[in-house]
């Protein structure tokens, strides 16, 4: 069976992030995309427009030192425009390590991500790296 045309679109961004293919990305996505991010470390907010979204994903590399990775575990449509993601994200900062599972809830509009509402699976964990 075919993988939905929503889900096949995730599955490019999750390929282009983990290779770090910037103009991939960026063709995936709205010009006005969203990224929400949960928690209240220094990276926490709403990332507005491609160009603060594409930013963002550079300070995540930045911060740590290249070593982030996601792996893509799963992805489920409701072929209303959403897809939701699972993945698990290690990394390294500041002498802490990340192993931890996480998730995107993607809406998607024709062709294109228009949001990213992204889930973690423990808050206080999260905060703790990324403080």
């Amino acid at each position: 069976m075919a993988e939905h045309p929503h889900a096949a679109l995730v599955r490019k961004g999750y390929e282009a992030f983990s290779r770090g293919d910037v103009a991939a990305l960026s063709a995936l996505m709205t010009s006005d995309c969203t990224h929400h991010v949960p928690g209240s470390h220094s990276l926490s907010g709403d990332y507005k427009g491609l160009d603060a979204v594409i930013e963002y994903y550079g300070q995540l590399a930045a911060e740590t030192d290249g070593t982030l990775r996601v792996e893509l575990q799963n992805l489920f449509t409701d072929g209303r425009g959403h897809v939701m993601s699972v993945h698990h994200v290690t990394g390294r900062r500041r002498g802490r390590e990340l192993d931890a599972m996480g998730g995107i809830v993607f809406r998607v509009v024709g062709p294109k991500i228009t949001d990213l509402d992204e889930c973690v699976e423990d808050q206080d964990a999260d905060d703790a790296f990324w403080s």
